[in-house]
């Protein structure tokens, strides 16, 4: 049996099957997303969704849907479902599905009378190109499929409504149309392995509705063009492969590109094989072979900070150090245009954030216990050491280095953490001063830059830089440690200190070097415990802090407002456990165990095979926010590789 897989009282229950959702992307920018009954419930939902560079810097939707018609004895049977205005589900195609899997690519199976048919899709790697291959099972008389398609062409955060501007012109290609509906768009070209019959019926389909926007307080119905219909026979073990694409295909071989397309994926059999293929879906190829992991689906794009806390996780856990390099050869560029002032080459966001730097040398921290130290040294030596003279030459504009020798960042009018949700142009919660996780990065940077110096000729500067370690090691206990066991979350010089307990304090004790004592370590772990840890990551406030809001639901700003006062988050959890197998050690292993059941059970919630972004603090700890997140993968991907090496 199929590790994803639903049966027909699932599929046809609404309730059940709509908030599953299903993501396959190219590798390149592209993606392919949906519901696994095929009904939109987003805006960034379609089945070719691609970036088109020449307008902005968005995904597009260009085809949202295609509905197949079984046509038997004149009968005609839409397997499609769309919402519309008033709660009204058309043309209910959900009733005839008998079962769906995802094994190795997603699979459904339609049952009409006895007709059987079976849908199988898979988005080429490294083209804009969504591939489809019905197959009839079975049938008992002449059958007829006629295919629908449903356009959009607009902005993942815009609508498309009935106007008079959109083209309505095609031209006919192999086997398919060419169309396009605004100027500046690319074509899209709708093709099938066997020659057909297109039917131009231009229409409308007016009041098509989104419930997923409706939950988060946006406009969400639009409406969409169906340029008309394909029509063409299919005979008993038949197999037609439709494609959708910007680049037109030779359509004879197609058949071939679908079963070669199908071979090259890995089957999701078990809970590692899922993360291993939702961690391929973060890669990001670009023309000018540049490599970049996207922060998550389906809007984010790729940020610094989230790249370099994933890419450990995402590459060298799953023993992909080649795709690392790849990756930190781009942001490499990028971090040495940063620091030398000038623009960025590099499509990687956010750069200027003051941890992107600290966080850069632990995700090189991590390569060197993969690799060998040798091995990191030589490749990126010089990076290190150019970061670490960056940053105590006080060069950044918000990071800055103090008498004591910690950092110091203002975050007061600015969001400078990961925490950085605002409302009203404003901080949801303004850290700022000597924040905990800046200053665990740093003297974890410190300690393993000095070790790195010592070992390979550099004895200046190493002593120099253990010299600062002492300094910051002793100023980070005098100034986060309080008398009730726990860190304070930032510490402003000139204000009374954050009592709030977040779970940022937790990098001090997960990290290779900290400047607490074992007690101290012991006694943060144990707070986090007690008041943090939810089976889906580490809540990011406790109920006892002021402020708990613990539910990402509702309009924009009731959700900037929970954003970070109480959701739990997996990568925070990552770092928990890692923490608790560096003081516990083995005798954690089963605890541990039993709380990553709290994401395999994520495996067939949400998006399916994948980990969402966020979860509620408090129970049922649904799932919310983006439907796959990097970080979350990463972590809970180096969890594993974690426990194997604690186990042997």
């Amino acid at each position: 049996m199929s590790y994803l897989r639903f049966e027909k009282a699932l599929m046809t229950n609404l309730e059940e099957s709509l908030p599953r959702e299903l993501l396959r992307t190219n590798r390149s920018g592209a993606y392919s997303c949906s519901t696994i009954v095929d009904c939109n419930t987003r805006k960034y939902h379609g089945l070719l969704v691609v970036p088109v560079p020449g307008l902005d810097d968005e995904n597009h939707v260009l085809l949202s849907s295609l509905d197949a018609t079984v046509i038997q004895h004149g009968a005609e049977f839409n397997l499609g479902l769309h919402k519309y205005q008033g709660n009204n589900f058309s043309p209910k195609g959900h009733k005839y599905i008998r079962e769906f899997d995802c094994d190795k690519v997603p699979t459904t199976l339609y049952r009409v009378g006895g007709v059987v048919l079976k849908k199988e899709v898979v988005f080429q790697h490294y083209e804009d190109r969504i591939l489809i291959r019905y197959t009839l099972v079975d049938a008992h008389s002449a059958t007829t499929l006629r295919f629908r398609p449903f356009l959009a062409f607009r902005s993942v955060r815009q609508f498309t409504h009935e106007n008079s501007v959109a083209s309505r012109d095609y031209s006919e290609v192999e086997n398919g149309i060419r169309t396009c509906m605004y100027a500046g768009y690319p074509d899209l070209y709708m093709q099938f392995s066997k020659a057909n019959n297109f039917v131009f019926q231009p229409d409308w389909y007016r009041g098509v509705e989104y419930p997923k926007e409706q939950e988060r307080g946006y406009a969400s119905n639009e409406d969409l063009y169906v340029p008309g219909y394909f029509e063409m026979d299919i005979k008993k073990g038949e197999s037609i492969v439709f494609s959708a694409s910007t680049t037109q295909c030779k359509t004879g071989g197609l058949k071939a590109l679908f079963t070669k397309e199908v071979d090259e994926r890995s089957p999701r059999d078990n809970f590692l094989h899922c993360l291993i293929n939702a961690a391929h879906q973060f890669h990001n190829r670009t023309s000018k072979d540049e490599r970049y992991l996207l922060a998550g689906y389906p809007w984010f794009k790729c940020r610094a900070r989230d790249t370099f806390i994933a890419l450990p996780g995402l590459t060298l856990s799953i023993e992909e150090e080649d795709y690392f390099e790849l990756v930190m050869e781009t942001a490499a560029r990028g971090l040495y245009e940063f620091m030398e002032g000038k623009p960025l080459t590099v499509k990687i966001y956010e750069m200027e954030q003051p941890d992107v730097l600290l966080w850069a040398v632990w995700a090189i921290q991590q390569y060197a216990k993969h690799v060998g130290r040798e091995k990191c040294n030589r490749k990126y030596g010089k990076l290190l050491y150019d970061i670490l003279q960056y940053i105590v030459s006080d060069k950044h504009p918000n990071l800055q280095l103090r008498q004591n020798g910690l950092l110091y960042s203002e975050g007061k009018d600015h969001a400078v953490t990961w925490m950085n949700s605002t409302a009203n142009g404003r901080p949801v919660v303004p850290r700022t001063g000597y924040i905990v996780e800046f200053n665990a990065l740093w003297y974890n940077a410190l300690k393993f830059c000095a070790s790195m110096a010592a070992e390979y000729g550099d004895q200046t500067f190493a002593a120099e830089i253990e010299k600062r370690a002492e300094l910051c090691g002793s100023s980070f206990v005098d100034t986060f440690v309080n008398e009730y066991g726990y860190l304070f979350d930032y510490v402003e010089p000139l204000d009374s200190p954050d009592w709030s307990v977040r779970p940022n304090m937790i990098f001090a004790v997960a990290f290779d070097y900290s400047p607490l004592s074992q007690a101290q370590q012991k006694s943060v772990l144990d707070v986090c415990t007690r008041e943090l840890l939810t089976p889906k990551g580490l809540r990011s406030l406790s109920p006892k802090s002021g402020g708990y809001n613990p539910m990402y639901v509702g309009p924009q700003t009731q959700r900037d407002y929970a954003y970070h006062q109480g959701t739990a988050w997996p990568w925070l959890g990552g770092f928990y456990m890692e923490a608790c197998l560096k003081i516990y050690k083995r005798t954690r292993l089963s605890f541990i165990e039993r709380q990553m059941v709290g994401y395999e059970d994520e495996m067939v919630q949400h998006c399916i095979g994948t980990i969402p972004e966020l979860f509620d603090g408090n129970p049922p700890f649904s799932g919310r926010g983006a439907i796959s997140f990097a970080m979350n993968v990463a972590e809970v991907l180096r969890t594993l590789e974690l426990l194997e090496k604690y186990k042997y």
